[in-house]
């Protein structure tokens, strides 16, 4: 799948620099498609976080990002050249939504916070119904990821966090039939449900290490 140019050239000769300053360990991320629509679910821990989940795959993912970010022309020409698009927070933004549809049937890898906002202590916020929404709408296939610093906190620069996959939900398997508020509530708990696990198990891997 044909990268964009900006988002290319980075991978190329800025993250070799970057994954100094932002450090990962990188787990399971073969279990990213390698083509075809894929919604990329992750928990939101940090402004870098596109960044972490950048450096895990060969695969462009193009993020939905708050749109304040793209009031700033500079932000706007960069961020829209790496393949981001605005989204206004907790309005149910259709036009986002209708780009992001819009991506996923060109067959690409979508990237989305679902817990809508960032978590400023490191522990998961509630997730929110937009990423059951495309997947059903789309019939695309989620993967659940997950970023856990040590101890459950915000990660720092220059210190080591954890970037982890699981298993890839295929839209069946997310238990929505008719398309209603309450079958995406519960498949946002469901995904949900992964990324809990896979911090549980980071965290646990942590604490072995230190002890």
């Amino acid at each position: 799948m044909k990268r964009t140019f900006l988002y290319a050239f980075g991978k190329i000769y800025v993250q070799w620099f970057l994954k100094h300053i932002i450090r990962c360990e990188i787990n399971q991320s073969d279990h990213m498609p390698k083509q075809g629509k894929v919604i990329v679910c992750c928990n939101h821990v940090s402004i870098s976080d596109p960044v972490r989940l950048a450096f895990t795959q060969r695969r462009q993912i193009f993020f939905m990002s708050k749109a304040e970010l793209f009031d700033n022309k500079f932000l706007n020409c960069l961020l829209s050249s790496l393949g981001a698009f605005p989204v206004q927070r907790g309005k149910g933004d259709k036009g986002a939504l209708n780009r992001a549809g819009e991506l996923l049937d060109e067959g690409k890898a979508i990237g989305l916070f679902i817990e809508g906002t960032r978590s400023k202590t490191g522990q998961l916020l509630q997730p929110k119904a937009g990423a059951a929404m495309l997947a059903y709408m789309h019939h695309a296939p989620v993967l659940p990821c997950c970023i856990t610093a040590k101890g459950g906190g915000v990660p720092k620069l220059f210190h080591k966090c954890k970037v982890s996959f699981g298993q890839v939900i295929p839209p069946e398997e997310l238990g929505i039939e008719e398309g209603t508020g309450a079958e995406f509530r519960s498949a946002s708990r469901r995904i949900m449900k992964e990324i809990v696990q896979l911090r549980e198990r980071d965290l646990e891997a942590f604490e072995k290490k230190a002890g």
